[in-house]
């Protein structure tokens, strides 16, 4: 068989086991999209229609994300903790969807009004000397060098 039938007939038969290979998988999307829809429902009393933006074949892998880590308690981040961090990567993004969100979420894990102020203080410093450091394209070697001395001699002095 010359080469060109040959690679002619082992792409027809890779697309054909590729087009069967999606017709399975479809349902186990929608079976899973199923179940995430009801565990939302079932966990917060509603699904909002930021889930609804998703696809069906994302939606079991997003919710998974944040019923593992942003809503599980049993991490080694508190909820407070956590809805705090959102809060200042929110405000970097900026998003404002999300900034009412982990503002909102913070409140509800026990956030103070002082302790919002701080968080978003804090992400405005961090981004200030980012934009100083990388900017002026200080050196990193030197820098991680010069942090860890400091870090030394507050460690010696408070021993």
């Amino acid at each position: 068989m010359p080469k060109s039938k040959l690679n002619l007939r082992l792409l027809v038969i890779a697309a054909g086991i590729g087009a069967l290979s999606t017709l399975s998988p479809a349902k186990a999307e929608d079976a899973s999209a199923t179940a995430a829809y009801k565990d939302i429902q079932a966990t917060l009393g509603s699904v909002p229609d930021m889930f609804k933006t998703l696809p069906d074949v994302a939606i079991a892998g997003a919710w998974a994300e944040i019923k593992g880590v942003q809503l599980n308690p049993k991490t080694a981040l508190d909820g407070k903790t956590k809805e705090l961090m959102g809060l200042a990567v929110a405000s970097q993004i900026p998003c404002q969807y999300c900034i009412y969100f982990h503002t909102e979420a913070a409140k509800l894990n026990g956030a103070s009004d002082e302790e919002i102020k701080e968080t978003i203080a804090m992400a405005a410093i961090v981004r200030h000397w980012s934009t100083i450091l990388n900017g002026s394209q200080v050196d990193l070697a030197t820098f991680k060098k010069q942090t860890d001395d400091v870090f030394a001699a507050v460690k010696a002095k408070s021993q």
